[in-house]
């Protein structure tokens, strides 16, 4: 945890200037990168510093259209392979939508990657074309961490990486 880390019950407003400063710092660091796993750690190391809440940040990338398979992450261990039929992860690569889940234990095969993980958001990342690039996974130690300001957030940021590493996703694929 760094010292200026958004706290967890931090206001609305606070919540929302330090997306907007992490969102900035992203863009600025990835400006001309063209590789997505450079991208992926950047967006990564970014979020996962800028938040308390955030105890695990990370990737899965889709290896193929039924399997994603952790990229790159900050925090304890994760998953390594997770299929799109279970779990949070694969809920939102299933689904193409965000899963936002304030009780892991309430989430029907929640995958229990850590114990210490309560709440969770997941992102999908898509290309334009609607093909599953990858999902952005945040963990939370702490119950109801991710509310619709984060889901807002974190969606415009996926967005923005699938419109951008589509095309590089395509030729190392």
């Amino acid at each position: 945890m760094h010292h200026d880390a958004l706290p967890l019950r931090a206001s609305a407003d606070d919540k929302r200037a330090t997306y907007a400063r992490v969102r900035a710092s992203i863009e600025s660091l990835i400006d001309g990168e063209d590789d997505w796993v450079a991208a992926m750690a950047t967006v990564v190391c970014e979020l996962h510093h800028a938040f308390e809440s955030y105890d695990w940040t990370g990737f899965y990338r889709a290896v193929s259209p039924e399997l994603l398979v952790i990229g790159p992450y900050q925090g304890g261990h994760g998953c390594l392979r997770i299929p799109f039929s279970r779990g949070v992860c694969g809920a939102a690569a299933r689904t193409r939508e965000t899963q936002l889940v304030p009780d892991v234990h309430a989430f029907p095969d929640h995958i229990a990657c850590s114990s210490t993980t309560l709440s969770e958001i997941v992102v999908p990342v898509l290309a334009p074309d609607g093909r599953v690039l990858a999902v952005l996974d945040v963990d939370s130690n702490a119950p109801a961490a991710f509310d619709e300001l984060d889901r807002e957030a974190l969606e415009s940021l996926c967005a923005m990486l699938g419109a951008r590493y589509s095309q590089e996703m395509r030729r190392n694929v």
